[in-house]
């Protein structure tokens, strides 16, 4: 898949998540063969004021491709705010439309701008405008409310704003992450317009990127909760989709090794006292479907130091035997 001039080389990237999808959690999904990865949602009014703690969150990283994700309901934050991103020379410049967060809609961005698509359609030209030539992609729900089906018009007006391409998660705003994610709705977005289409939500497996490929005919998947704690899912999302064997589920051995290597990459990024706060998340990702899962989570919770990592990984081997 290409976006403007960029050539995706994969099957599946790695969705922005606010507050889960750091550095660690990109890097080992590089490392694992997503084709690209996403920032942190960053405000667009928070970087046209200059504040540091948005703009922090500007970093680029060695992993590529990369874009920045920027929100905001506002046309002219939000030029400026790209212009700014432009400057780092991110890949591509990616748009939240599709955010349910109660702080983020209650100010008009994220999802609530698919209930105002002539709003939408002024902050989008507004980013294209400001990226200065680098490609801007829109990530969006299939509506707000319960039973809204905007998905078709909203990905048109992006499409007319000069968007290069869309990302759409089959759910509206109001159904959060359930029921089941809408196939349909992600088709005649397909059907619709001319731009690159990506499919996005309840890929957990090969198979369901697999059937997200045959039943939408997109261009290409994003993967998001289904990858935490299991990045190598990227390989396994590859390897389905050019016909070779699926790699099978990494032994216990193996999956304490990446994890270990995520929480060392978040800990060089954040410091000893946030890292590993942090890494009670991570941890607890890699730990799902284990014997004595509960109790390790618990375990998770406490985690401060690399003694404690090194404490739960034993107890895991201890209930987990090969």
């Amino acid at each position: 898949m290409q976006i403007g001039t960029v050539v995706l080389d994969g099957f599946a990237a790695m969705a922005p998540m606010a507050g889960v999808a750091d550095l660690a959690v990109r890097t080992l999904a590089k490392q694992f063969g997503a084709c690209c990865v996403t920032g942190e949602m960053v405000s667009a009014k928070g970087v046209s004021m200059g504040s540091q703690k948005s703009l922090d969150l500007l970093r680029m990283p060695d992993e590529r491709p990369f874009a920045i994700q920027l929100f905001g309901a506002e046309a002219a934050p939000m030029r400026a705010a790209a212009e700014i991103a432009a400057g780092l020379r991110p890949d591509f410049i990616d748009l939240n439309l599709g955010c349910p967060a109660p702080k983020i809609v209650s100010g008009g961005a994220g999802s609530a701008l698919l209930r105002d698509l002539p709003r939408a359609a002024e902050v989008i030209a507004a980013a294209v405008e400001g990226a200065g030539g680098i490609p801007v992609t829109v990530k969006l729900r299939r509506g707000y409310g319960a039973g809204d089906d905007v998905a078709v018009e909203a990905a048109r007006t992006a499409e007319r704003a000069g968007a290069a391409a869309v990302c759409v998660h089959g759910r509206t705003r109001a159904q959060m992450y359930a029921p089941p994610v809408d196939l349909g709705c992600i088709a005649r977005v397909k059907q619709a317009v001319s731009i690159p289409v990506i499919g996005n939500g309840d890929i957990a497996t090969a198979q369901d990127a697999a059937r997200m490929y045959r039943e939408t005919g997109c261009d290409l998947v994003m993967v998001g909760r289904g990858a935490l704690g299991r990045p190598w899912l990227f390989a396994q999302i590859n390897a389905a989709m050019r016909g070779e064997p699926v790699p099978p589920e990494p032994s216990l051995g193996e999956r304490l090794a990446v994890l270990y290597r995520e929480i060392a990459i978040l800990v060089a990024d954040k410091g000893d006292y946030t890292g590993f706060r942090e890494a009670r998340k991570h941890a607890a990702w890699y730990l799902t479907g284990l014997r004595g899962a509960a109790a390790l989570r618990r375990m998770c919770g406490e985690i401060s130091g690399w003694a404690d990592i090194d404490a739960i990984a034993a107890e895991a081997r201890r209930q987990n035997p090969a």
